[in-house]
């Protein structure tokens, strides 16, 4: 529930805070989120599987954010898009969690 709680809070903040990322650095801010949001995902299932663990979330959360966007800044320096990496394994983590949360949820919801 902690995930959810603060994933609806960063929204509100998003829309209530009038700050646009600059233009040259979209590339890292867009790579950024996605990492975030697999760390959400990821910790929305734990928490519905009973293993979550703040620790683990936020290092999990800010490692990997850190990590993508260096990955991406890295690639622009050698002029290899080295962001696909990162783009291509949050991606799949983050579906395959999407899937594991909602077959979790319609096995609540029919348990009922």
């Amino acid at each position: 529930m902690l995930p959810l709680i603060g994933l609806l809070i960063g929204i509100v903040l998003g829309f209530i805070i009038p700050y646009s990322v600059p233009l040259i650095y979209s590339s890292y801010m867009s790579i950024a989120v996605l990492a975030a949001l697999d760390s959400v995902f990821g910790g929305i299932r734990s928490s519905l599987e009973q293993k979550f663990d703040s620790n683990i979330f936020i290092s999990g959360f800010f490692g990997n954010t850190i990590l993508a966007a260096f990955l991406a800044y890295v690639g622009d320096r050698l002029g290899v898009p080295l962001y696909y990496a990162a783009i291509f394994a949050f991606g799949t983590r983050l579906f395959q969690n999407f899937a594991i949360i909602r077959r979790h949820l319609i096995k609540n919801i029919l348990k009922k």
